[in-house]
């Protein structure tokens, strides 16, 4: 009998069990957390509903907003679109010059960008040129930082442009993080159309954009959402596959996208000994996301609804008053490892209210005293996207046992885009396999 067992319930395992219910596929999501989303899940703190980290989507990430319309919602109604400025504090900002095709829009923005010397703006439009001639790929990966030297990028232009967007896109600090990663992220973005470099800053939090949807879509074709249900192992039966939950259950399935981190795989399929879950886990590092909120009186707000950081632990923030009305509301994201993990809570919002009082001295005095912060740091937010990283394949080698997330085998690194892609792929390679009377 038919049945998939989607097992995680993160963006990748909601991408493919929208997939299959698409496709009138038996499915049932298991997720172990009370709410589904994975990252894109909700925190409640002092009546406001927070995100598990403020994130950045891009016109590019075709499959999030193919999902968003198959769940029916309009993209107007909950992503603020823009097209792509980047306002670094202090004295950096580009602009596209959007009335021109890409990738020219984004080679205009470079010439005309404001805080950097001619020389330097030179610079950065010798570098994207070179490596869309090259079609963005190198015939060796290698850190960031290193192609960098080697295409002479100054230390400024790295500061103010390239370090943010690699953290912003790879979380992973420019010395570490895989250059050929990086590239992908430029190519998809900004070098087909110009639409895909735009920016879509989420008007609402993330659980309510792209989870609930997703998950009201699977439950009208007939398929099932568990939250606050583990899978504590699964076994074969035959040609099918036996899963034991959290509750003592013994449920029957005939496939299994498996879409849990890889540090969850070795615990999971330890009664599959052909399935190398230890050597997947081997080859994985992770890099953190702290989220720092600060609820200011409700009449704060900031110039622009996103603004860089460049003087201290902070990237980025967010003007939450500008996108869900969370009036007062001030989102600052620090992306990868760094020395605010030494910190407690306490320190940590006392040091970004400094760094935040610098970058934007004309609101210094009211920045200065919150009215209260909350802290949110997830340890193991991403995968580190470093040169040469093995990835898995979404093929497990057992037949009817998918693989699917972020950190598989692709092109992208840890977001929700690739977490998407990756679920969307496995379904997909399901049911291809199905038509064709395969199951692998």
């Amino acid at each position: 009998m038919l049945h998939v067992a989607v097992i995680g319930g993160g963006c990748a395992g909601l991408a493919a069990a929208a997939r299959l219910a698409e496709a009138n596929i038996p499915v049932t999501l298991f997720e172990v957390a009370p709410q589904p989303g994975g990252r894109a899940r909700s925190v409640y703190w002092n009546g406001q509903t927070l995100d598990n980290g403020q994130h950045i989507l891009l016109g590019a990430y075709s499959e999030t907003l193919s999902l968003l319309e198959l769940a029916g919602i309009t993209q107007s109604d909950v992503l603020l679109r823009l097209p792509l400025q980047l306002t670094m504090q202090p004295g950096f900002q580009l602009r596209t010059c959007h009335r021109l095709p890409a990738p020219l829009h984004v080679l205009c923005g470079l010439a005309l960008a404001s805080g950097l010397s001619w020389h330097e703006r030179w610079r950065a439009i010798r570098f994207m040129s070179r490596m869309r001639l090259a079609s963005f790929r190198l015939t060796r990966d290698q850190t960031l930082a290193e192609l960098l030297e080697v295409q002479g990028q100054p230390e400024k232009l790295v500061r103010l442009l390239w370090e943010p967007i690699c953290l912003a896109a790879l979380n992973t600090p420019v010395a570490m993080a895989s250059a050929q990663i990086f590239l992908n992220v430029l190519r998809d973005s900004f070098s087909q159309t110009k639409t895909d470099s735009d920016l879509l800053l989420p008007k609402q939090d993330l659980f309510r954009l792209l989870a609930l949807p997703l998950v009201e879509f699977i439950t009208k074709r007939q398929g099932r959402v568990e939250t606050g249900v583990g899978i504590e192992r699964i076994t074969r039966s035959g040609e099918a596959f036996e899963l034991e939950d959290s509750k003592g259950r013994m449920i029957a399935c005939s496939h299994i996208i498996l879409a849990v981190p890889p540090f969850r795989l070795a615990q999971i399929t330890g009664a599959l000994p052909e399935f190398k879950a230890a050597a997947i886990s081997a080859t994985m590092s992770y890099q953190p996301i702290c989220t720092v909120y600060l609820q200011y009186e409700a009449g704060l707000r900031l110039d622009q609804p996103m603004t860089g950081l460049t003087q201290g632990m902070g990237q980025w923030v967010f003007d939450r008053g500008q996108l869900d009305q969370q009036h007062g509301l001030l989102a600052v994201v620090i992306s990868a490892e760094g020395r605010y993990q030494n910190l407690s809570h306490e320190q940590l919002a006392n040091a970004i209210v400094t760094e935040l009082g610098l970058a934007f001295p004309s609101l210094a005095k009211k920045l200065a005293s919150p009215l209260w912060h909350k802290v949110i740091t997830e340890k193991r937010a991403t995968f580190a996207c470093t040169p040469g990283l093995h990835r898995p394949q979404m093929l497990s080698g057992i037949d009817g046992l998918y693989l699917a997330g972020d950190y598989v085998d692709g092109d992208y690194p840890a977001t929700i885009e690739g977490a998407a892609r990756s679920g969307a792929h496995a379904a997909r390679h399901l049911i291809q396999s199905l038509q064709q009377g395969k199951t692998s």
